[in-house]
């Protein structure tokens, strides 16, 4: 299945977070290397698709140390999910090879 931009995001953004992958994160992670602010909400959409596509899985953390703390739900790109995101940025590398110089234009 193919990748839409706001899932290419979250994918790369979990796996620059590893076990930190939570949504907040990756709303901070796009917000801060995209330059993209994303909502909250769509991030969590976003994710909800990519598990349905089983790209990545979900566990829940253990809760915050603070008192009343919530438990974190956590994500991880599966293989499925790795070679999902290879084949958008192969496509990618391909449609965009040569045309640097009219992209820096």
């Amino acid at each position: 299945m193919p990748l839409g931009d706001l899932e290419q995001l979250v994918m790369l953004a979990l796996m620059r977070l590893g076990d930190e992958g939570f949504g907040a994160a990756v709303q901070r992670e796009i917000a801060e290397r995209a330059g993209r602010d994303v909502t909250l909400g769509a991030v969590y959409t976003a994710l909800t698709r990519l598990e349905e596509k089983g790209y990545v899985a979900s566990r829940v953390g253990d809760p915050l140390p603070q008192r009343g703390g919530r438990r974190r739900r956590h994500y991880e790109v599966l293989p499925e999910g790795r070679q999902a995101i290879a084949e958008a940025w192969q496509a990618m590398r391909a449609l965009s090879r040569g045309l640097l110089a009219q992209l820096d234009g």
